[in-house]
């Protein structure tokens, strides 16, 4: 057996999976004999899901609940089996294992036809290889494939080389990303679900393997696979938000905007930024306080408040809700070595512990990649959440936060689990790496589920299958250029996609901000049209901090506009916010997701429809041209009402205040009234008219 190297794999070395004797069928389940061990298959209303070796690693709770098998029939000789059930054929070749999937006649997958001189397959269909399971499905001539988590790149992954691993990817401008699931489908009707917390290698129809081909590596002794049949992505994202979970109902005040910056420096500067905020009429919910904001950056992270400047926390979060604001605080899953807190837990064994020592595990930090923008940090344990005691422990440090006052909590990071840790529950490190991010997010949710008078709700940057449930996320660090812009975008509608459907990324962008007046507005402006809205960087993100730049006053306008506008749209944004939860479909929908008939329409990767009824396209140029496709009908621009046909590309350059936003003719989207924060309503969205196209 060899090993897999993803960049120079030798298909020629690798032995195909073969199937060496006689199948049986168990309580709906057909069981196959291979050499690398049992091949188990069932057939579901949602497609077939296929589980190829012994389970090796936890289950982290990725699934909701197991899924209910149909009744199936068979037929097997010595060379092949074929399945029937739920609507579906399954047909099985035994050596080497080869399978072809069908619904009616129409054959929804199958194993590569790409064939080889030398041998029957080009890419073996399945191998069982050293570290890991590799496995091939065929591909069309110029079939999309979408999903994967949050990538920055092209949505359509067809030609890319993708891991299904996270990392604190550092903004927006590489592969690495910090939201993953091996969760990818197409829109001719199939989709595919690695049930696993190990790191995934997606070849999509990439050359160096096959342009005719999609295979994938996984990195456990099992590969669990759900295949999905559906009609188009909607049917997909719905059968495996289906069996992954959805996102509940989020309060009302998480869907205004939710002010931030890295970071401010004490009590005074955050409650003078809280009452300019109200004095200059800014629509704003939340208020954010940040890593070094509140904490001790020595001695985090414990849920202390740093005494030397918040001596009474309580008295200044009093302040705030004076203002009628709620407070986000920051926090992380790592304990520093200088906190006390430290040793109790490794006493108690609820922080990781190192494979080699079998002592607490201590997460030596590299500051260098972030400069002068991340202060340093000394060694710290990582809060070992497969520890049921640890787990409860953290959950429950919580509640002085939330009884102080505390409305929501950012929890970031996550990735940092490294190779050489070990859990309580025996994985490695490794094994961990990607389903930790999932167990951090369940525990501080619950916490808030528990603690938090004013609604559960989470920000979390990292995410893995399953997190969807833990709402909401942000793209994390974008650089403060255009490019910035547009991938942070693409990151939002590539979550969105693989069945996650709340999203905010960091208004005006994070790092190398160069107080570029217009580009704040065009981030704003898209921003308006997704489900959560958040002001970050490192330095001032609020309108009249531009107001000394070029086309700043301009600029402070629209900006003061935007917001007002996403305030209005609070009645359509609770519509879009419930179908999300009820569906699975994100409230930002690329194009592919939302025409699927249409083909022309997917090439438009950076516009997306918000909801069912309006059609955002972004501004992502300094001077202000933008160009869409609208797909067949009457459409209408909002708000002036002017008519745009469809089935055609337009191009337009748009004033500062200007949007390039449209509805079908005939639409109508509720508006609310002029508010401030949403406290106004009570506890009521209230519809004032309705806009109609």
């Amino acid at each position: 057996m060899l090993p897999f190297d993803p960049l120079q794999p030798d298909w020629g070395a690798i032995d195909p999976l073969q199937i060496t004797g006689a199948a049986e069928l168990r309580a709906n389940q057909l069981l196959l004999p291979t050499a690398a061990g049992p091949l188990a298959i069932t057939l579901h209303d949602f497609g077939v899901r296929l589980r190829f070796g012994e389970a090796a690693t936890g289950d982290y709770g990725m699934l909701l609940r197991q899924p209910e098998a149909a009744a199936l029939s068979f037929q097997s000789d010595a060379d092949s089996t074929t399945l029937a059930g739920a609507g579906f054929t399954l047909r099985l070749r035994h050596n080497p294992f080869a399978f072809e999937w069908l619904r009616g006649e129409s054959v929804l997958q199958r194993s590569p036809t790409d064939a080889h001189f030398t041998r029957r397959f080009r890419l073996p269909p399945a191998a069982r290889c050293e570290g890991g399971w590799f496995m091939s499905l065929a591909l069309d001539a110029g079939e999309p494939v979408y999903g994967l988590g949050e990538k920055w790149g092209r949505l359509d992954r067809r030609g890319q080389l993708l891991e299904s691993f996270n990392r604190d990817a550092l903004g927006v401008n590489a592969e690495a990303s910090y939201k993953n699931t091996p969760f990818a489908w197409s829109p001719l009707g199939w989709g595919l679900f690695v049930h696993t917390p190990a790191a995934v290698t997606h070849a999509v129809g990439f050359a160096p393997w096959s342009q005719r081909a999609y295979g994938f590596f996984v990195e456990e002794p099992q590969l669990d696979l759900f295949l999905f049949a559906g009609d188009g992505g909607a049917d997909i994202i719905g059968h495996y938000t289906a069996l992954t979970g959805r996102a509940p109902l989020p309060p009302l005040w998480s869907l205004g905007a939710i002010l931030s910056k890295a970071y401010y420096a004490d009590a005074g500067e955050l409650l003078a930024t809280a009452a300019r905020v109200r004095e200059e009429g800014m629509p704003c919910d939340v208020i954010t306080l940040d890593g070094r904001a509140w904490l001790d950056t020595q001695t985090r992270f414990a849920f202390e408040w740093d005494a030397a400047r918040y001596p009474d926390p309580g008295a200044v979060i009093a302040q705030l809700q004076a203002l009628d604001f709620k407070l986000c605080v920051w926090e992380y899953p790592l304990v520093s070595v200088n906190n006390p807190l430290f040793a109790d837990m490794a006493a108690r064994g609820w922080l990781l512990k190192d494979k080699n020592s079998g002592e607490a595990y201590r997460y030596q930090w590299d500051t260098s990649p972030f400069g002068d923008v991340l202060t340093p940090l000394p060694d710290s344990g990582l809060v070992d959440f497969t520890h049921p005691e640890a787990y409860a422990f953290w959950r429950d440090q919580h509640k002085a936060l939330f009884d102080i006052g505390v409305d929501m909590i950012k929890a970031d990071f996550g990735e940092q689990v490294e190779a050489d840790a070990v859990a309580h529950n025996g994985d490695s490190g490794r094994q961990l790496h990607n389903a930790y991010t999932l167990l951090y997010n369940r525990c501080v949710y619950e916490a808030a589920q528990r603690y938090c008078a004013a609604g559960a709700f989470l920000f979390s940057r990292s995410s893995w299958a399953g997190s969807q449930r833990y709402p909401s996320q942000w793209g994390g660090d974008p650089q403060a250029d255009w490019g910035g812009l547009a991938g942070s975008l693409r990151g939002g509608l590539s979550w969105g996609l693989s069945g996650a459907p709340f999203y905010a990324t960091d208004i005006g962008g994070f790092y190398g901000d160069q107080r570029d007046a217009v580009l704040y507005v065009r981030w704003m402006q898209a921003a308006v049209f997704s489900a959560h809205m958040r002001l970050h960087g490192i330095g001032p993100r609020e309108p009249w901090s531009y107001r000394h730049s070029e086309s700043g006053e301009q600029a402070e306008a629209a900006a003061l506009q935007a917001l007002q506008l996403r305030y209005r749209l609070l009645p359509y944004l609770q519509q879009v916010v419930q179908q999300a939860c009820d569906t699975g479909l994100p409230c930002q929908r690329a194009m592919a997701l939302a025409f699927p008939q249409d083909r022309a329409a997917w090439a438009f990767e950076e516009q997306f429809m918000f909801g069912d009824n309006m059609l955002v396209a972004p501004c992502l140029r300094a001077d202000g041209e933008v160009e869409f496709y609208l797909p067949a009908g009457q459409w209408r621009r909002f708000p002036c009402n002017s008519a745009f046909a469809g089935g055609r590309v337009h191009r337009l350059k748009l004033a500062l205040a200007e949007y390039a936003v449209f509805v079908r003719q005939g639409e109508r989207i509720p508006l609310g009234p002029d508010i401030v924060h949403t406290g106004e309503l009570n506890g009521q969205v209230v519809t004032e008219r309705h806009w109609q196209a």
